[in-house]
């Protein structure tokens, strides 16, 4: 009988040992952002406020759509998103309505600031934790996004898994437009109006350009750059791109073919006109690769097949 009881006793000390060992598990960690900002990882997340499509694409891609309370206007078209979710304001975001959801977890993005100010400041205030995810300005950066955000939601397995997807196919790709050798020259345009809009160097699609076997025609520029007419016109791209689906009311790349002066230019006299899905060219997530691939084989179709 002591024997038995002796045993017990021992079976009964090693479980408590193993529960409370696994409740230690659990506790608040102290973390830095994507911007390098400390905060508090909560024990546990289950209610997060996501502030940025890219963030919500790849919440929801992490398998984390139900634990979103809110999100941003700009995510209600993100797939897997519940439509019915409140929406805040992109940059001046209601502080009370909010708080008093208790996320576990707010994920801000760099576009949520203006200057120096942080829209969040209040919510802080409250005992919320904010992490901020700037835009990245190239896959690498994509790839940490993503590692980071499965860390502070206990999914990184997942999270491991999308980014290895993500390098296979972009490595792929990459096979083909190393061995390229007759580069032709793009320009890829993101903006039309009383301005145009493209980019340079230090972005993630200008460095989707390289990886096809593509040369920007404005590569030797910096981020995000409002060029004239008069540049695009001299440096007579072979291919034209656009991630915008309309202009001035007809479809943007007719608006292109048919715009005064440009006539001469290579890509419109070849019909070398060609739409990128626009949020997945403009939303640093998983989905550049779906943009990649359509860059791919519109500058290059009998390469990419």
């Amino acid at each position: 009988m002591k024997r038995r009881n002796k045993i017990l006793l021992v079976a009964f000390t090693m479980l408590f040992a193993i529960m409370l060992l696994a409740g230690c598990g659990k506790t608040e960690k102290v973390m830095k952002d994507r911007e390098g900002t400390e905060f508090t990882l909560p024990k546990e997340v289950n209610t997060i406020v996501s502030t940025a499509p890219s963030n919500t694409e790849v919440l929801v891609e992490l398998g984390l759509a139900d634990k979103l309370v809110a999100i941003d206007k700009y995510s209600a078209d993100v797939e897997g998103v519940n439509k019915d979710l409140p929406k805040i304001d992109f940059r001046n975001p209601d502080a009370e309505t909010i708080i008093a959801l208790k996320p576990d977890l707010i994920i801000a993005s760099g576009h949520n600031k203006s200057g120096e100010n942080d829209p969040f400041a209040l919510i802080k205030e409250a005992g919320i934790p904010v992490v901020y995810i700037p835009s990245s300005y190239s896959i690498d950066g994509i790839y940490g996004d993503i590692d980071f955000m499965a860390e502070i939601t206990g999914t990184e397995k997942k999270g491991k898994e999308i980014v290895e997807n993500m390098k296979k196919e972009v490595d792929s790709i990459k096979a083909i437009g190393d061995k390229i050798t007759d580069k032709k020259k793009v320009y890829f345009e993101i903006g039309s109006g009383s301005k145009l809009s493209s980019f340079g160097k230090d972005t993630f699609l200008n460095e989707m350009i390289e990886i096809i076997g593509a040369e920007n025609i404005f590569a030797n520029e910096k981020s995000w750059i409002s060029p004239s007419p008069e540049s695009i016109v001299a440096a007579n791209p072979d291919v034209i791109l656009t991630n915008m689906p309309v202009v001035n009311g007809i479809k943007a790349t007719e608006d292109i073919k048919n715009r005064e002066g440009w006539e001469n230019i290579t890509a419109i006299k070849e019909g070398a006109v060609y739409g990128i899905d626009k949020n997945a060219s403009a939303r640093p997530s998983q989905n550049v690769v779906k943009a990649l691939k359509e860059m791919a084989k519109a500058v290059y179709p009998n390469e990419y097949k």
